[in-house]
């Protein structure tokens, strides 16, 4: 196929959008759609190498295959090696054994199904994995394997005319079953194939079936698919189900343009041309730069941002230049497949990742004890499900039981955590208790009318957060267990900024409820996480809660202060947790008796929770029938 500048120009114009939306998400709010574009693209092309040669008869699957490691794995493999050399130097032994299992499962080409079993890809975690952009080359691959086998398979049993007419009626019920996914498993339809597959058919319904127009109307074709592919960068956001049937628009835009096949000022230019062709590595670089600024605590200052971008466009070119461009041996025959040295680059890089991610210690050699407490995060024995398991639970309960002490919860995962520890204390069976979520985004959790106005834009949420944070407090506030409460425990990630909606929210709380016992619960955060902390401390040979003392935020004082001030005039028992925890040197976040209390910088572990009911029980802080004897 000739080299079309069009098409080269479009691959820019989707790289930009990416490294914008990953860079600063408000420069271009659904630049993630540019992974959509590439799909397209990717159809397109895929489409036209298979089916030339199909009418050709002389397509070979081994040389397909070997043709796109050529392409996609050198360049991969530099990117895995480079962060597997660099992790180990900058990384703790905790993050260093998730990269090796990303760096492996990314050279497996199935990192898409990893990140999906993690966690959300717009979810603030995900910053921190540095392949976590290679779910989009894993579901490439997964195209390029299965593609070319279907065509081959279907092309047995029909007429390459008939298989043409199918492929039409596919892409239609490709389309409708996305669409229909993204509305019922969101995360899965995100990552996975079965709901990007009609992207790529729909490149291949642009080669299969060009439009043959006046070079006037291509010209107005192709501005029309560059309007909806813009569109789409700014209109849409991480707040929209993607990819439903809103990524119709700039996948329709990217099919106007490779239908239209003519040129505009956008595509056809100089610097469109160079990021076009560097698109690639690009892509590769930019979300690791993006991740080192990111880890390094710099990412709220834009100057690192616009040196990050340039950083990725420079080592985009680089790669393109060296590494992309080498030449590998592609035209070989079925027997000669284990000459495909691509191949070898693939296997050896994943079975370092593997290496990594299995046995990580064999790298820092730490005494094993102390080691596992370093591996310790949300997914061992279950953590992060854990701490939102009972409060999820209770959240469900419509009403108090009759003639019980009835115990009101509100809160985030903050009191998620303060369930967990009641429960563990033993609670008497003459208690009842009831929880309504408020998350943490939310600010504070008992305000109306201009004040929860005022409040929601003090946090700059999104339109998405907006509505959830409006639904939650409009819930509790017309809620009846609000007056039937006996107690009232109130658990947030308290922030400096709201500290004046929460006075007010209490203040309205103690209005509707004149008699309950109300208990605000402190802040029990780090400026780290605690397995992160525990590495540290271990090359600095200090205690590791002497460590913790150092990291406490300084925000948490002030809250501590403000909460403390306020007790009486708005007639509630504020739990210092910060006091309960610390002492002047050290805050006990690690015991020699079970291990480390934190699963990450707030949250406590099962051991964590267990061992904090105690404390709690000794504080005398609820009535003392309050605990089973």
């Amino acid at each position: 196929m000739k080299f079309r500048t069009d098409i080269n120009g479009l691959r820019a114009l989707a790289i930009i959008a990416v490294v914008l939306f990953h860079f600063n998400p408000r420069w271009a709010p659904g630049g993630f759609a540019g992974v959509d574009v590439f799909f397209v693209l990717s159809g397109f092309l895929m489409t036209g190498i298979i089916f030339r040669r199909l009418e050709n008869n002389n397509f070979s699957i081994i040389n397909f295959y070997v043709d796109r490691a050529n392409r996609i794995i050198p360049a991969l493999s530099v990117v895995c090696a480079v962060l597997l050399l660099l992790g180990f130097f900058i990384l703790t032994p905790l993050d260093y054994r998730l990269l090796g299992k990303h760096v492996a499962s990314s050279m497996g080409f199935f990192s898409n199904m990893v990140y999906w079993g993690e966690s959300g890809y717009f979810d603030t975690a995900s910053h921190n994995k540095w392949l976590l952009h290679t779910w989009s080359l894993s579901v490439e691959w997964q195209f390029y394997i299965i593609y070319p086998i279907v065509l081959l398979l279907l092309n047995r049993f029909m007429s390459l005319v008939n298989l043409k007419r199918l492929f039409i009626v596919g892409t239609l019920l490709a389309f409708i079953f996305s669409a229909y996914a993204t509305f019922r498993w969101p995360s899965a339809s995100y990552f996975l194939l079965p709901t990007r597959v009609w992207e790529m058919l729909m490149g291949g319904v642009a080669y299969l079936y060009p439009l043959n127009f006046r070079e006037s109307i291509k010209k107005y074709l192709g501005w029309l698919g560059i309007s909806l592919i813009l569109a789409s960068y700014f209109l849409i956001s991480k707040d929209n189900l993607w990819p439903g049937y809103l990524a119709l628009i700039p996948v329709v835009g990217a099919y106007f343009v490779i239908v239209a096949n003519s040129n505009n000022i956008i595509t056809d230019n100089l610097i469109s041309q160079k990021i076009g062709l560097w698109s690639y590595s690009i892509y590769l670089w930019h979300w690791p730069v993006y991740v080192l600024i990111h880890t390094g605590g710099y990412i709220d200052k834009q100057i690192y941002l616009a040196v990050g971008m340039l950083l990725s466009i420079a080592l985009g070119y680089v790669s393109y230049r060296y590494i992309e461009k080498v030449k590998f041996r592609n035209n070989i025959s079925a027997s000669q497949f284990l000459s495909c040295k691509p191949l070898y680059m693939c296997i050896v890089i994943a079975f370092f990742g593997f290496v990594v991610f299995i046995n990580t210690n064999i790298f820092y050699k730490i005494p094993n004890d102390i080691y596992n407490q370093m591996l310790v995060n949300k997914d061992v024995d279950n953590n992060g499900e854990y701490t939102w398991l009972k409060i999820e639970e209770l959240d469900k309960k419509g009403s108090f039981v009759n003639n019980k002490y009835n115990v009101l919860v509100i809160g985030d995962s903050q009191a998620g955590d303060f369930i967990n520890i009641l429960n563990k204390s033993g609670v008497n069976k003459n208690i009842d208790i009831i929880a309504r979520v408020v998350e943490a985004r939310c600010g504070a959790f008992y305000v109306d009318g201009e004040d929860q106005v005022k409040l929601l834009k003090a946090n700059q949420l999104s339109d998405y957060s907006n509505g959830l944070c409006r639904t939650s407090i409009d819930r509790l506030m017309q809620d009846i267990i609000i007056k039937e409460a006996d107690a009232i425990i109130i658990s947030m990630l308290w922030k400096d900024k709201n500290i004046p909606f929460i006075m007010m929210s209490i203040s309205k709380l103690r209005s509707e409820n004149k008699n309950a016992n109300i208990y605000i619960v402190g802040g029990k955060s780090f400026d780290k996480p605690i397995p992160v902390m525990m590495y540290e401390a271990y090359l600095k040979s200090i205690p590791v809660n002497t460590y913790a003392f150092k990291n406490l935020p300084d925000d948490q004082d002030l809250q501590n202060e403000m909460f403390s001030k306020n007790e009486d005039l708005l007639k509630y028992q504020y739990i210092n947790m910060t006091n309960i925890l610390c002492s002047d040197a050290d805050c006990l976040v690690y015991d020699d008796g079970g291990g480390t209390l934190y699963y990450d910088s707030r949250h406590f572990t099962r051991y964590g929770a267990k061992f904090m009911s105690k404390r709690i029980k000794d504080e005398n802080i609820f009535p003392s029938n309050f605990y089973l004897n």
